[in-house]
């Protein structure tokens, strides 16, 4: 087959711009590897009404259409596709609305909003004394996901739990007794809930943050020590076997330091993800046609340098990859038992 055109709307500006850029650099590390593929960006702004038009662009330009970064735009690449007649491959939109939002138009790589808290919620059910789990959420559909996966997940493991929406205070939590924390919601919404938790009177034993999980939050917040986060990926993350398809992490971290200058966090390997599957399922297929690439994606039971890759059949979203809990400590982000 002849080099393959990987096009993707990705936020290089406006408020997704911290995750799009990641996003941007890990298709380029991966372009580098792969030596069979032609990468093109457009810069969607982070704005719905931005992205529509970019994505009708980029659909005429490219072979393999990925999607672009947040639930949010997720939803509003999917409201054209069906128009478009073609296949996102979706690495960036974590919610569950996004995930099935188009059966048979979208493959997801990443875990569902649902599954994000897991791993903090069994730490926290599994200390000496359970404490309390507070829940709090952003305004958007994902953080209310995460929130409810979250309680979800506590209820089954007998940890009590309380939820706060956006707007609500920490300091209406009554009581005297330890109790932890979650917090799911834009990057800067939970930076905020992390410096509100922090000058509480009794602030929480356990906190953990979805936005921790990347290391931008070293700089967002003071002492960020202790802190849990909640990661798609972790860079160094056991097992470093080489996956069954494309690059392997390390080849991909080297590259992504030749691109970016920095380590990459999971924005840039769920990226790099989503074109090692489209590029295998478009090589496999012979072709390009939805149906053919459809059937060689959800006929996939593999992993990528991102992990565990197998969809739904029927929906396209992902159900074997799982989120990683990451810590805090005075050498930086590393990975946290559960």
């Amino acid at each position: 087959m002849a080099l393959l055109r990987v096009g993707a709307c990705l936020s290089l500006s406006g408020r997704y711009a911290r995750f799009g850029l990641q996003a941007a650099h890990g298709l380029d590390a991966w372009r580098r590897l792969d030596g069979g593929a032609k990468v093109l960006v457009e810069d969607d702004g982070s704005d719905p009404t931005r992205l529509e038009p970019a994505i009708r662009r980029m659909s005429g330009a490219c072979d393999l259409l990925l999607g672009p970064y947040s639930t949010r735009l997720v939803l509003a690449a999917g409201r054209v596709l069906p128009d478009l007649g073609r296949l996102l491959w979706n690495h960036g939109g974590a919610g569950e609305d996004a995930q099935l939002a188009c059966p048979g138009l979208i493959v997801s790589v990443l875990a569902p909003a649902g599954r994000y808290a897991e791993p903090f919620v069994r730490l926290a059910a599994a200390t000496a004394e359970p404490a309390p789990l507070w829940i709090a959420h952003g305004r958007g559909s994902f953080g209310r996901q995460v929130a409810a996966g979250a309680a979800t997940a506590a209820r089954r493991l007998g940890l009590r739990t309380a939820r706060l929406g956006p707007g609500e205070a920490l300091s209406r939590r009554e009581g005297e007794g330890a109790w932890d924390l979650m917090t799911a919601g834009s990057f800067e919404e939970d930076v905020a809930r992390f410096e509100e938790a922090r000058q509480l009177a009794r602030p929480p034993r356990l906190v953990c943050a979805v936005a921790a999980g990347v290391r931008e939050f070293r700089a967002a917040v003071t002492h960020p020590n202790g802190t849990y986060g909640v990661a798609q990926w972790f860079d160094g993350q056991e097992p470093r076997s080489e996956p069954d398809l494309g690059p392997g992490p390390a080849s991909f971290h080297q590259a992504y330091e030749a691109v970016a200058g920095t380590p990459p966090d999971y924005p840039a390997a769920q990226a790099a993800a989503a074109a090692v599957v489209a590029t295998h399922c478009a090589r496999t297929a012979g072709g390009l046609d939805v149906r053919s690439l459809w059937s060689a994606a959800t006929g996939l039971d593999t992993t990528t340098l991102f992990g565990p890759f197998r969809v739904d059949p029927a929906s396209g979203a992902q159900i074997a990859h799982r989120t990683v809990l990451l810590r805090w400590g005075p050498e930086g982000l590393v990975r946290a038992r559960s």
